[in-house]
């Protein structure tokens, strides 16, 4: 396998990996509650964990410190109003757990999640 494309692999597993724990067991029911409403601190602060996550898999990458931080910031506004829109959409149309709708909209934005972090890593690693 060509050692670029491993590495791409690499980060891309994980920035999932880091998904998983900043968007589980890392986040709060005042975060979830918080996503709804634009400005709101535990919306920043989930945001800013994801920033930090994505920090901590891009530092084993051996890129340069600016990128790293660059991309993690996007990364941070992109999850923010990914989650935004989601929320807010949720709310305005009333979908529950047991409504179709509501699954279209979470797997969308995970979806979303994941294909920032393709982009991430094309950013990172294009010549």
């Amino acid at each position: 396998m060509d050692g670029q494309l491993q590495t791409a692999l690499l980060m891309i597993l994980g920035l999932q990996l880091k998904h998983i724990i900043c968007d589980g067991p890392l986040q709060t029911l005042q975060m979830v509650q918080d996503k709804s409403h634009y400005g709101k601190p535990q919306g920043f602060l989930h945001a800013a964990i994801h920033i930090v996550g994505t920090v901590v898999v891009l530092a084993v990458s051996g890129l340069p410190l600016a990128l790293i931080l660059g991309l993690a910031a996007l990364d941070g506004v992109l999850h923010y109003h990914i989650d935004f829109v989601k929320e807010n959409v949720v709310k305005l149309k009333r979908w529950k757990t047991a409504d179709g709708p509501f699954w279209w909209a979470l797997t969308t934005d995970q979806a979303l999640h994941h294909m920032t972090y393709v982009g991430l890593v094309w950013l990172a690693l294009k010549p």
